[in-house]
């Protein structure tokens, strides 16, 4: 992404979570669009509809309404909405992740998103908050996702730092020992 992608990125994120806050709905506006981008990443069409400027607007506006109408909180729908209708329907996802960011970071946290094979449970997800804030040194606020591709264990991701504590990346490890033995 280019410097002026960043930067406008990061404005309409901080424009975005600046009008939840002011309607009361930051957290909810944060979950909601932080699961909406989760679903774009793994849904290859659905991204590329919303993010194709042959579709009209109006189109892609109705699929938003499809997925979130009655669901979601009408600022995520706004939120959605205003970057679509504004011709940035393919840095979506990235305004999302900006705004969950500054979302957190305004809370002064980090967030580590949380790929497992399951759902933790509350103790499970807070024994892990605590493990990653002792492992990072700050505050984290934890992003679960539920990933078929991990087998099993947990893959966090807080900002640039990776902490891989899956059963394949362990299996990958007894294997390369073992070709080198």
């Amino acid at each position: 992404m280019t410097t002026n992608s960043t930067e406008m990125v990061r404005d309409y994120a901080h424009g975005l979570l600046s009008i939840a806050q002011a309607e009361g709905a930051a957290e909810r506006v944060e979950d909601e669009l932080y699961r909406f981008a989760q679903a774009l990443e793994r849904n290859n069409e659905l991204r590329e509809a919303l993010a194709d400027p042959q579709v009209p607007v109006e189109q892609r506006l109705g699929v938003v309404d499809d997925l979130l109408g009655g669901r979601a909180d009408p600022q995520t729908i706004a939120a959605v909405a205003h970057v679509i209708q504004s011709g940035r329907g393919r840095l979506l996802i990235d305004i999302i992740e900006a705004f969950t960011r500054a979302a957190a970071s305004q809370r002064d946290r980090a967030v580590a998103e949380v790929r497992t094979a399951v759902d933790l449970t509350e103790a499970q997800r807070e024994r892990l908050r605590v493990a990653l804030g002792r492992a990072t040194g700050r505050d984290v606020e934890l992003k679960v996702v539920v990933d078929a591709d991990v087998v099993g264990g947990v893959l966090a991701t807080v900002g640039d730092t990776v902490i891989d504590g899956t059963v394949s990346r362990q299996l990958a490890q007894i294997r390369s020992q073992l070709a080198s033995a």
